[in-house]
């Protein structure tokens, strides 16, 4: 079987990247150049999402905000927060639109597949809450992770409570339910 030739230009793909400076003098000069750099190679930059954001460690007049800036990159927000030595660290957490759109998804997939027998439900959110973990459950962000499981199970028990008008499911029949289907226990993904 023959393969189809794509002729060159018509390949499309993304790179996203963060390029931290020391100075604001070398960053105008890398955006003044990297247009050009990328054009000998027929590659282009994103006009929307090209942009300096100053991501400077507080100062000590600025502790009481503990922030200065934060930069949402790869499904994370990473901003600046005390360690527990009290010295300035940069910490990561899931951003809140991805938080977001990862529950909507899962609320329209509970939605529309409630006619599911339990246990096909609960393999698949299972897995489900099992990639969202391996993906987001970083140092610093287990309340997140916590957050989106406890969500789940509420959006999980709302679903299954719509499947019959005549047996609901309320908190204590779910929670039996829970027992004999429990979720993973997510992990801390190596950083």
């Amino acid at each position: 079987m023959d393969r189809p030739y794509l002729p060159l230009g018509t390949h499309s793909f993304t790179l996203d990247a963060v390029i931290v400076f020391y100075s604001k003098a070398d960053a105008d000069r890398v955006i003044e150049v990297l247009p050009k750099r990328f054009g000998r190679f027929a590659l282009s930059l994103h006009p929307e999402k090209t942009r300096l954001i100053k991501f400077t460690r507080p100062t000590p007049g600025n502790d009481k905000t503990g922030r200065s800036g934060s930069l949402d990159f790869l499904g994370f927000t990473h901003y600046w927060a005390k360690s527990r030595n009290g010295s300035w660290v940069v910490r990561r957490k899931t951003s809140k639109d991805r938080f977001t759109r990862a529950l909507k998804r899962i609320g329209w997939w509970c939605r529309t597949n409630r006619h599911l027998p339990v246990e096909e439900q609960h393999r698949v959110l299972a897995l489900k809450l099992r990639g969202h973990a391996q993906y987001y459950y970083v140092r610093g962000n287990s309340s997140a992770v916590g957050r989106f499981y406890h969500e789940v199970r509420g959006i999980w028990r709302k679903w299954l409570n719509r499947r019959s008008q005549r047996s609901r499911m309320n908190w204590e029949r779910f929670t039996r339910l829970r027992k004999t289907y429990p979720f993973p226990t997510p992990r801390l993904a190596s950083s």
